[in-house]
């Protein structure tokens, strides 16, 4: 945010409001609009690339239709915030034609501002609105009253203005570098595929081998002779948390107080059936990730990992059952190089996986380092002092 925006915006808190703002609940400053009673199936029937109307469900599931194949079709033709209800609760702002499924609802004003206004105070407030939704049985919902009885704060419309197009500006300025950054990332990651298939693959041509020690001594083994395989234990997380993180098939799931691996490779091989993770320390597994405990005399733990991952296990994947077993993969082979030419091979891949992938550096920390900044400064703007 810059300093004059911050400037202006106090010049008008201290004219227009110097002493606080009044709060009213959502019910109260804006009218709900109902939808329209679609189903998923229906949606996926009308639903046609070029249509003029918008139609919402839960999550991400949207599609475009024309107005006359909407059945029963209640079309807000004002710009809204809309209500995601169900499954991930979250708000919409939408300026163009739009409908959505009856079981959401939207709010609108017959100003603008004050509905642009809205969906930045609600958004800020997602995590509490998903808080309220958790404790409402298996699928996470809120009722119409958690929002409409919801207090927000009602500054003069200067005041409201002004921040709409500090938060406009910087929603797109954010928007823009996450992109830049995103787009980085990928190209990043795709250079350090190329490399890590580079490193690991040692059957080029005499005089191509990118090995500094390996004189000829590259040989291929069978996963098997290199490394031992057992199951994690228990079908679920374990109830009480602690030090260790817990792996399912895919990542991290929870934590415990207990541990049955030290620096491994884990495959899923029940649901995300393949899938390595990389369990650095002590951690706990469950049933449905396979440790695999290298022969450190014979090869690292840190190279078995990159190995594994270049294997694309889920290959290995036959019907319609996603699982994998330890006859699956354990005479697959890999290339075995001395054990210096294995250190500097997973020197030069950590380097890479930290760019690529490592939330607390690289690129993925600089992204979320943006979220977390416009988030900050959207939460400043919007913290009013309330009028007695």
């Amino acid at each position: 945010m810059q300093r004059e925006d911050q400037s202006k915006l106090n010049k008008l808190i201290q004219e227009l409001c110097p002493k606080g703002v009044e709060y009213r609940t959502v019910g109260e400053v804006y009218s709900r609009l109902k939808g329209t009673p679609i189903t998923a199936g229906k949606m996926k029937e009308i639903a046609n690339s070029c249509g003029d109307i918008k139609v919402f469900a839960g999550g991400k599931t949207v599609v475009d239709a024309f107005e006359q194949d909407i059945p029963q079709a209640n079309i807000t033709r004002v710009p809204a915030v809309l209500v995601q209800s169900r499954g991930l609760v979250d708000f919409i702002y939408y300026d163009r034609p739009f409908t959505f499924k009856n079981e959401m609802w939207a709010y609108t004003s017959s100003n603008t501002l004050c509905v642009k206004f809205l969906y930045y105070v609600l958004k800020n407030k997602v995590d509490y609105f998903r808080e309220m939704a958790s404790g409402m049985g298996a699928l996470p919902q809120i009722s119409i009253p958690v929002t409409d009885n919801f207090p927000i704060p009602v500054p003069p419309l200067p005041v409201q203005s002004e921040i709409v197009r500090i938060l406009d500006a910087f929603t797109a300025l954010t928007a823009e570098l996450t992109a830049e950054l995103t787009a980085e990332l990928t190209a990043r990651r795709k250079q350090y595929e190329y490399y890590r298939d580079r490193l690991l693959k040692f059957d080029d041509l005499p005089g191509e081998v990118d090995c500094v020690d390996c004189s000829g001594s590259v040989s291929w083994v069978k996963l098997g002779e290199v490394c031992t395989f057992k199951y994690g234990k228990g079908n679920t997380i374990p109830k009480k948390q602690g030090d260790y993180p817990v792996y399912g098939c895919n990542g991290i799931v929870g934590s415990t107080d207990v541990y049955n691996s030290e620096d491994s490779a884990i495959i899923g091989h029940i649901g995300s059936a393949g899938f390595v993770n990389w369990g650095a320390g002590k951690h706990f597994v469950t049933y449905n990730g396979t440790i695999c405990q290298a022969n450190r005399s014979r090869i690292l733990s840190k190279y078995l990992y990159y190995s594994l991952v270049n294997l694309h296990l889920e290959r290995l994947i036959k019907g319609n059952q996603p699982y994998l077993s330890y006859g699956d993969y354990s005479n697959l082979p890999i290339p075995l190089p001395p054990l210096a030419e294995q250190r500097r091979i997973v020197s030069i891949l950590d380097r890479f996986d930290a760019l690529c992938n490592d939330l607390t550096q690289g690129l993925p920390a600089e992204i979320e380092a943006r979220r977390k900044q416009y988030e900050f400064y959207r939460d400043r703007l919007l913290d009013f002092q309330r009028k007695e």
